[in-house]
């Protein structure tokens, strides 16, 4: 066998090696499979009413069990499923314009819990008295799932 056809060879099998890893759900780090694209589907919606301000969808995304402590020690700012109707809606009532984007890094269940781990960046635009201002937020984030049926509920992160 000559120099050139072992070359040719090792990229040829470089090639095809790289061609059977594992695939992933375009723009996302998550790899693709049937359950992992329900669970960005379902994230998908969550993403949406947010930057739609729609606070009864968000609800709707909730779980009864939901509670978020808020990544404080402190209780005072702790959030179960009552109060986050009125959370999102006074944070939501000044807000005009908001774009939500979400760069999805893992997902993973332990004891029946499904952690969907991501980036996001927000910016949206807000009145302050007569005055228009904007804000933007980058950071990263984890929402807490549960199986429902044929579906998922977020149980905390939002």
């Amino acid at each position: 066998m000559t120099k050139r056809c072992c070359i040719w060879l090792v990229c040829a099998a470089a090639l095809a090696a790289g061609a059977c890893g594992e695939k992933f759900i375009p723009n996302t780090e998550i790899p693709d499979n049937d359950e992992n694209r329900a669970i960005v589907a379902f994230c998908e919606r969550y993403r949406h009413a947010v930057e739609d301000r729609n606070v009864g969808l968000i609800l709707s995304l909730a779980s009864p069990r939901y509670f978020d402590n808020s990544g404080t020690p402190s209780a005072d700012d702790d959030i179960d499923r009552a109060g986050l109707e009125t959370v999102l809606t006074e944070r939501f009532r000044e807000v005009q314009t908001m774009r939500y984007e979400i760069k999805y890094r893992s997902v993973y269940e332990t004891i029946g819990v499904i952690y969907v781990e991501y980036t996001y960046n927000m910016a949206f635009q807000y009145m302050v008295g007569e005055k228009t201002k904007w804000a933007n937020r980058t950071a990263d984030n984890r929402l807490e799932l549960e199986r429902v049926g044929d579906g998922y509920l977020v149980l905390t992160g939002m």
